[in-house]
């Protein structure tokens, strides 16, 4: 899958594609305009592709701190790129470890 047949499916599939780890279908829900069931998704996942993308959400949603506490948890750095640019970068390489 490309970056651009994930995008796709957002706009073109009603339901998540469930063959997607977790923290892909995050992003789908989120840039669906699902921010809760995003979130619901990743609240038991402790791996850091999932960190990251909840570090993602709480930073789209406003909460800085919660945001820090969960990049730090990804063991990655704060971004500073717009939430586009963010989702476009955490999707490409989530979507590059797809098999």
């Amino acid at each position: 899958m490309t970056l651009e047949e994930f995008k796709e499916s957002i706009e073109n599939v009603q339901k998540c594609p469930t063959f997607l780890p977790l923290s892909l279908q995050s992003l789908w829900y989120e840039k669906k305009g699902n921010w809760d069931e995003a979130h619901t998704l990743l609240e038991d996942a402790s791996d850091k592709d999932s960190a990251w993308v909840h570090a993602y959400l709480h930073r789209r949603e406003g909460d800085f701190n919660n945001a820090r506490y969960w990049y730090n948890r990804s063991g990655k750095t704060e971004s500073k790129v717009s939430l586009d640019e963010e989702w476009d970068e955490i999707a490409l390489q989530l979507i590059t470890k797809v098999k």
